[in-house]
């Protein structure tokens, strides 16, 4: 996994000097690491938000739910995952990363695993309630844990090789939750009852491990020599010195930054969710038999992979986040308008492919910007509030497309409706260039 280059760097805008070798080394050691583990346990915590849109293919008329109450209950994870996010990543900044990523690992796999429960549309929103506050600050926990281990100039690279595990998880997760649908029956239980035990309780196995293998800092990390724990402290010291000083949580709640950012996130979880959730049944609307289905959802996501670590590379070498990220999401709403003129599959496909790859790549690039203005509990707290508010669109955005859905007939109203806010997203992201400097 390599996450910087080895050829000599010029400097950087945030003041970031080329590495030396012995650097490199163990900025590496450290990627391979912690980087497989926490990449693997998102992939699960996207794989327990999302297989939801697969199990649809059976469970909505098992359980007789409308098209409105699976986009509700799809959706209200994120109610109980918004209220208890900052609660959450500053109890991980009190306790520390190890045991309280640990916790959330175990809680959401049981919870996920729960959802096999449900018997109808109460029961199903009470079960995704709670599996929302049971994930609650996994990903912003990561993300400030990351801030923690890695210099901010290298995070970008570092940010792609753990949030590839979205793109992954569809791209793996739409044919196993396919496979897993037709176990149906199997000892009394509906196939999509077997995909969520399945799928769910890898995630506890994960947060055990985690209580093993993860360090709360470099300084902590047994598994470095004294040298190598000198080499990262020092870089990360070395960054503190440039004016990156430490705030508590209250300086995150006055930077307007920090709401800007929080609105730009909104945006495009609302359009990459609203697309996920629904894509298999958009695909079965389209005559796609379900055993297929699984295959042809995955095409968007790997091209998603592939834009997401190629963007990320860019980035990390331009140090242009804003602009890139501007340009995501203009790509994602021109991608979405483009699908909704296309009659047949295939063309309709190529636009819902481009729009992951700019809300996906764009997700990445994103959380590059809070660390380079946050430190200390404002970056936790300040970290989980931008994500606690931009969740609220994985509610929205399901809730929209099932809304309109029954509005209407179709999805094209849910699909306009994305696209004009991706552009909206746009032109705030822009508006980021009179509070963050780059190159």
């Amino acid at each position: 996994m390599a996450i910087v280059t080895t050829s000599p760097r010029p400097d950087t805008s945030d003041g970031a000097s080329a590495l030396s070798a012995e650097q490199t080394r163990v900025l590496h050691k450290a990627a391979w690491r912690l980087i497989p583990l926490l990449a693997l346990a998102y992939f699960f915590n996207y794989l327990d938000r999302t297989s939801v849109g697969y199990a649809a293919l059976q469970m909505t008329e098992q359980l007789g739910l409308t098209a409105t109450q699976f986009g509700l209950g799809a959706g209200i994870m994120f109610f109980g995952y918004c209220l208890c996010e900052v609660p959450s990543n500053l109890a991980m900044y009190r306790f520390g990363a190890r045991l309280w990523m640990a916790r959330i690992m175990i809680t959401w796999g049981l919870a996920a695993a729960a959802t096999a429960l449900v018997v109808g549309p109460y029961s199903f929103y009470a079960v995704r309630l709670i599996l929302g506050i049971a994930e609650a600050g996994f990903f912003p926990g990561v993300i400030f844990f990351l801030t923690l281990w890695f210099p901010a100039q290298y995070r970008t690279r570092v940010l792609a090789w753990f949030t590839v595990a979205t793109p992954i998880s569809f791209l793996v997760g739409g044919p196993l939750s396919i496979w897993l649908l037709q176990m149906h029956g199997a000892w009394g239980l509906a196939g999509w009852q077997w995909m969520f035990l399945i799928e769910g309780l890898p995630a506890c196995v994960l947060g055990l491990i985690t209580l093993k293998v993860l360090s709360n800092h470099p300084a902590q990390a047994r598994w470095l020599s004294s040298d190598e724990r000198e080499v990262l402290t020092g870089m990360l010291a070395e960054e503190q010195g440039k004016g990156q000083h430490s705030h508590g949580f209250k300086a995150a709640l006055e930077d307007p930054r920090v709401w800007i950012l929080s609105s730009i996130t909104f945006s495009f979880t609302l359009g990459s969710y609203g697309i996920g959730i629904w894509l298999p049944q958009m695909l079965k609307a389209q005559g796609v038999e379900i055993s297929m289905i699984g295959w042809v959802a995955a095409i968007p996501y790997f091209f998603a992979t592939v834009g997401l670590l190629v963007w990320a590379r860019h980035v990390d070498r331009t140090g242009k986040g804003i602009l890139n990220l501007t340009l995501a999401m203009l790509l994602a709403g021109i991608a979405l308008l483009f699908a909704l003129q296309m009659d047949s599959l295939v063309p309709a496909l190529a636009g819902i492919t481009l729009a992951l790859v700019g809300t996906i790549a764009g997700k990445t690039i994103f959380y590059t910007l809070p660390g380079k203005f946050l430190r200390g509990q404002a970056a936790a707290g300040g970290i989980a509030l931008i994500n606690s508010i931009g969740a609220f669109g994985g509610f929205v955005g399901p809730y929209l497309m099932g809304f309109l859905k029954d509005y209407t007939g179709s999805f094209t109203a849910g699909l306009m409706v994305m696209g004009c806010i991706l552009f909206v997203a746009a032109a705030m992201v822009m508006s980021l260039r009179l509070f963050l400097r780059e190159a």
